[in-house]
């Protein structure tokens, strides 16, 4: 079986975080789900990857991984944490429904659990095309 070249991995992680950004987009603007603080960080960190890995995939940059993991190993981080603190139920957000408050989940994950995926398989495939 032939490996993936570094050009394959940015392209994977171009279409993670490109899922990722539609599925937000998708909560917010037709779900009608407000986001909270934590979302708003966690789309800070995401949505730019989807521009940085696109152009990186055409131009078979794999140097951009050190650009991505910047950008996802914070996201993963306030992904993670965002997901603790709904776990547990302690924590506000000054903005939106509440960082506690599960708005969505899909096979057992709420938004934040999905987020912390997305960054982890970003991370990931930034380190596999390295």
């Amino acid at each position: 079986m032939r490996r993936l070249g570094s050009r394959e991995w940015l392209a994977l992680g171009t279409l993670v975080a490109a899922v990722a950004t539609a599925g937000s987009l998708y909560f917010s603007e037709v779900l009608g789900l407000i986001p909270c603080e934590l979302c708003w960080y966690q789309r800070i960190f995401m949505y730019p990857l989807v521009p940085v890995l696109g152009i990186a995939a055409i131009e078979n940059r794999p140097e951009v991984y050190r650009t991505a993991l910047a950008l996802a190993i914070p996201g993963a981080g306030i992904a993670a944490y965002h997901s603790a603190i709904q776990r547990l139920g302690q924590g506000s957000c000054s903005i939106g429904s509440g960082c506690t408050t599960i708005q969505y989940e899909l096979l057992g994950l709420s938004i934040p659990n999905m987020a912390l995926v997305a960054f982890v398989l970003v991370g990931l495939a930034m380190l596999a095309a390295r």
